[in-house]
């Protein structure tokens, strides 16, 4: 039910976790991975099992210009996971490999791919772009998620939630009045709601105010989310002052913010859940950016707690099957097509 494809890029760190001064350990669709840099500055990922007793390659060290010692004999692999040393002889059991996977740094992060490896084209990997572009300033976290990832994907699929999460910060009860916009192709899946003339949440208020200081009023909102598979949600938010056509293409008098999410499997009941927020003016307030990066953190907290409880519920009731209403739309294809990924895999 909550399986995950392998042939597909997941973001295992922040570019900035990956240095060449230490190894580390990240486990992704439950396997250990062992992530460091090479002295040029190239992002390498192996398994984390030394290929002698199995111990954590992680907690050794970095040797030269590429390599990796295993903390318990010292056996040494360089960046292709093939052996180089081996203590106390001088052949080298040509079997002495360790995976070593697919690694692309891209929009702030380190993607790896633990399928096929002839399959691994990084032009496939998840549209970010605004995480890299100079138009666009902002800031994000990792959540360590005690829940499946395709939760998460469920939870940002649908943010009619909002209304009932978070009533004090972005919630109103226009999410659920309004009506939406689904559609979608065989990697990607678009929900777009718009809610006009309405008065803006306090999150909404405060950003227009950032950049109309005194603002009232009302605004028009939207939300249009874009998941791309297996797991990357990009949200498209904001508000304008009502009536100034932003839903015919005009923003230029409101407030734009990209929620860039991508999940990660850690194993069948744990994410990796990696988040930024990024906004399209204000550019150079670190203030802005920080206020935003803690406000959105906490709202995701709320909707951390609940993820947990809902992980907890099904745990207890394996035999349950899922409902679905109008708003789960977008939610299912984007599980039918993990579904058609997985199948395509032999994994269904």
């Amino acid at each position: 039910m909550f399986g995950y494809p392998l042939n597909a890029w997941y973001v295992a760190a922040w570019d900035h976790e990956v240095t060449a001064r230490g190894i580390l350990a990240r486990r992704v669709c439950d396997r250990p991975l062992a992530l460091y840099r090479t002295a040029d500055g190239r992002v390498v990922a192996l398994a984390d099992a030394c290929w002698h007793r199995l111990a954590p390659l992680s907690k050794g060290k970095l040797v030269g210009d590429e390599e990796i010692q295993c903390p318990y004999h010292g056996l040494r692999y360089n960046a292709a996971g093939r052996c180089t040393h081996m203590p106390a002889q001088k052949t080298i059991n040509p079997s002495a490999t360790v995976p070593s996977y697919p690694a692309v740094e891209r929009y702030r992060y380190v993607w790896v791919w633990l399928g096929d490896p002839d399959l691994a084209d990084p032009a496939t990997i998840p549209d970010m772009h605004q995480m890299a572009s100079p138009d666009w300033a902002g800031d994000g976290k990792t959540i360590h998620a005690g829940c499946n990832y395709q939760l998460i994907i469920d939870n940002l699929m649908d943010l009619t939630h909002e209304e009932f999460v978070h009533s004090s910060s972005i919630g109103q009860d226009e999410l659920s009045e309004s009506s939406f916009e689904t559609t979608h192709d065989e990697r990607t899946v678009t929900v777009t709601r718009w809610m006009r003339d309405i008065d803006p949440p306090p999150f909404w208020l405060k950003n227009m105010r950032d950049k109309y200081p005194g603002f009232s009023g009302k605004v028009d909102r939207w939300q249009i989310i874009h998941f791309e598979a297996p797991s990357t949600i990009c949200i498209d938010v904001g508000v304008a002052k009502a009536g100034t056509g932003a839903p015919e293409g005009d923003r230029s008098q409101g407030v734009n913010g990209y929620v860039m999410n991508t999940m990660t499997p850690e194993t069948d009941r744990t994410s990796h859940y990696f988040w930024a927020f990024m906004r399209n003016y204000r550019l150079d307030s670190q203030l802005i950016t920080t206020q935003l990066r803690e406000g959105v953190h906490g709202v995701f907290g709320e909707d951390e707690e609940m993820l947990i409880a809902q992980q907890e519920a099904i745990d207890a009731n394996p035999e349950h099957e899922f409902y679905s209403l109008n708003i789960d739309m977008g939610g299912m294809w984007a599980r039918r097509i993990l579904e058609r990924m997985m199948a395509a895999e032999g994994r269904a």
